[in-house]
């Protein structure tokens, strides 16, 4: 009888199937765990999730909480089931709404707060008697005390303040004006919707409202300048006499000041336009921009609330009108109130940027821990060294230059001021930015007041507020 002989091809034909079988099975595998490590949490408290809104058929929603447990939200059910809103307006942003979908704290929380761990006897005496059981706590890490004094500092006032608590990244305060009520949001959501409300009241300007970054920006600039010339920087002076005048292009300083003869740490301190127009012009582009990505512009931010991106476009090869801007933190570079938190965040903790969080644990309804969120680190923006440099300048800012209204005897702070021009014709944004105590900083107040003119005169004495509340508490 004749012996078969082997088929090369065919054996080919069945390896390649086995190789792409093993490479799916892989794949498939490697995307499960990422999913459970990384998506899992969004997809479960996503307010699209339909799944979730059968449990509100058994489950009575649970309360949101301050830090020291005071309600920020609850269902109250008085004939019929209501969430109501103690505080008004004060936390609609940050806590967020239930009804008409679901955002902030009601909708990252969502899952646990429709979620029961009643003991299991009651849990099925209740589903006997055809009543709900009582959905988990979500304690969050919000301090009222901070809420209130940055509501109030704020006022009428358009504009975000953001607190973060540099050494853990928790979120201590998250104020955005407008506002609005989420007590009545169901009898007011078509006149916040219309085309013609021009407010934004439903806009979270500490997260999602983007600005020119004005001065603030020069920390970011500090920076680059520092890592460019380690050794020499502090050799850099300027002549001011108010105005800078490059080939058809001028920069002033704000409203004109004369600051003289400048070192850089004077500079700095007086957030002299002109000595940082002159500056820009000595950068690498190509170094700056790979500086902003290291930052997060342009990137995913490690936050878990609805945010937009901060942007940096100057690329190499930009032109001298363009360069000039964006060494001044205008133009086209923009950034949100809570990104600009979250470096100097970084500043006041030694390089190290901790993610920004707002739920620190959950509780059953009789107070038992069901889940403990801890700090996480997200990596270094800049070395500790580069940190004790930029923190050393900002305590000037405040001891000798712009910030003077957060000066007080009672603690150190640190900071940057900022007034950023968005439009000719129209007040610029009011910034200030810094952390307290200077030398062991313990709260960062990012402050952006739009419209309302210089940062130092405007957005500093807000952020004093919020750092006398903090140290007198």
């Amino acid at each position: 009888m004749k012996k078969a002989m082997p088929n090369p091809g065919a054996n080919r034909s069945i390896l390649t199937v086995t190789y792409l079988m093993v490479g799916l099975f892989v794949c498939m595998m490697g995307y499960f765990g990422y999913f459970l490590q990384v998506q899992k949490d969004h997809v479960i408290n996503n307010s699209y999730n339909s799944r979730l809104d059968r449990f509100s058929d058994r489950i009575v929603r649970g309360k949101i909480l301050s830090k020291d447990g005071r309600v920020l939200a609850e269902t109250k059910e008085e004939g019929e089931e209501r969430r109501v809103y103690p505080y008004g307006s004060l936390f609609a942003h940050v806590v967020g709404y239930s009804n008409n979908g679901k955002t902030g704290l009601e909708a990252l929380g969502n899952f646990y707060l429709l979620s029961s761990h009643m003991n299991l006897v009651e849990q099925t005496v209740n589903e006997l008697a055809g009543r709900k059981n009582i959905g988990d706590n979500v304690i969050t890490t919000l301090d009222v005390d901070l809420q209130q004094a940055a509501g109030e500092a704020l006022g009428d006032r358009r504009g975000s303040v953001v607190v973060l608590e540099p050494d853990t990244g928790k979120i201590l305060a998250m104020v955005s004006h407008p506002g609005f009520d989420p007590n009545t949001l169901g009898e007011d959501w078509d006149r916040l919707i219309s085309e013609e409300n021009t407010e934004a009241q439903l806009l979270n300007r500490g997260t999602q409202g983007v600005y020119p970054p004005g001065s603030t920006f020069k920390i970011v600039m500090m920076l680059e300048y520092v890592r460019e010339h380690p050794d020499t920087w502090q050799d850099f002076t300027f002549d001011c006499n108010g105005l800078y005048q490059q080939g058809e292009y001028t920069i002033s300083c704000y409203h004109g000041n004369v600051h003289g003869h400048q070192t850089l740490e004077q500079a700095f301190a007086n957030s002299c336009n002109g000595a940082f127009a002159a500056l820009g012009q000595e950068i690498d582009l190509g170094e700056m921009r790979n500086l902003t990505d290291q930052l997060l512009f342009n990137k995913d931010l490690p936050l878990t609330l609805a945010y937009s991106k901060s942007s940096f476009k100057m690329e190499e090869g930009a032109n001298l009108w363009e360069i000039l801007q964006t060494s001044i933190g205008q133009g086209s570079t923009q950034m949100t109130p809570i990104h600009n938190g979250m470096i100097t965040a970084a500043i006041a903790n030694g390089g190290m940027l901790m993610k920004p969080y707002l739920m620190d644990r959950v509780e059953s309804a009789a107070g038992e821990e069901i889940k403990k969120f801890l700090p996480e680190a997200w990596g270094n923006l800049m070395t500790a060294r580069e940190a004790e440099i930029l923190a050393d300048l900002m305590r000037r800012v405040v001891t000798e230059g712009t910030g003077s209204a957060v000066r007080t005897d009672g603690y150190s702070v640190a900071g940057k001021t900022g007034s950023a021009e968005f439009e000719t014709g129209r007040e610029t944004h009011a910034w200030f930015t810094g952390f307290a105590p200077a030398e062991n900083p313990r709260i960062v107040v990012t402050v952006v007041v739009e419209e309302s003119g210089s940062g130092g005169q405007v957005a500093a004495p807000i952020a004093r507020k919020i750092f006398d509340t903090f140290f007198d508490s």
